[in-house]
């Protein structure tokens, strides 16, 4: 008999165990290979048409940082117009280092002037251009323009195209 009331006492902590389980809401597995992290590591690659100047353009529109002061936090959209020389900049190191200003603190002139030197440092463009759209704060909005030119550098002429008409080739 003692041995039917243990078994009795331990059946009970199983059995709600098991209601818990099945009670408990589903939760996804973590992948095989672990997400990504922010970084402060911009990774470049080979220019593969070094021999022309062309624009890569990036836009970061959920760039994120906070006010140093109230610690509120900022929001940008950030355009970078970039000619490469001999190396361009991967694109998911410079995701990786968007993101790793999520819980920095940081003045908008300092966070722009800083990612352009962080890009200049590694690829070393012909010329970059950041342009900062800050998003309101206090009823002001906040654009922030800096720009690098290798010395030595000439840009080609600008060639200007007639404009067109937009044609879907659909009737009206």
């Amino acid at each position: 008999m003692a041995t039917q009331k243990k078994t009795a006492k331990s059946a009970a902590p199983a059995t709600k165990q098991r209601k818990d389980v099945e009670l408990a809401p589903k939760q996804r597995e973590m992948p095989p290979n672990p997400p990504s992290r922010p970084s402060k590591e911009l990774h470049v690659f080979p220019n593969p048409a070094p021999e022309r100047d062309y624009v890569i353009q990036f836009q970061v529109p959920e760039f994120t940082c906070h006010c140093p002061l109230t610690g509120q936090p900022d929001f940008a959209h950030f355009t970078i117009d970039m000619i490469a020389d001999q190396y361009c900049v991967e694109l998911k190191s410079l995701k990786m280092y968007f993101w790793s200003y999520r819980d920095e603190g940081a003045f908008h002139e300092k966070v722009t002037n800083t990612i352009l030197e962080d890009i200049v440092k590694v690829t070393n463009p012909r010329f970059i251009r950041i342009t900062a759209k800050w998003y309101v704060r206090g009823g002001i909005y906040t654009n922030v323009v800096v720009e690098h030119r290798k010395k030595g550098w000439k840009p080609q002429p600008r060639v200007d195209l007639p404009a067109h008409g937009f044609e879907s080739g659909l009737l009206r």
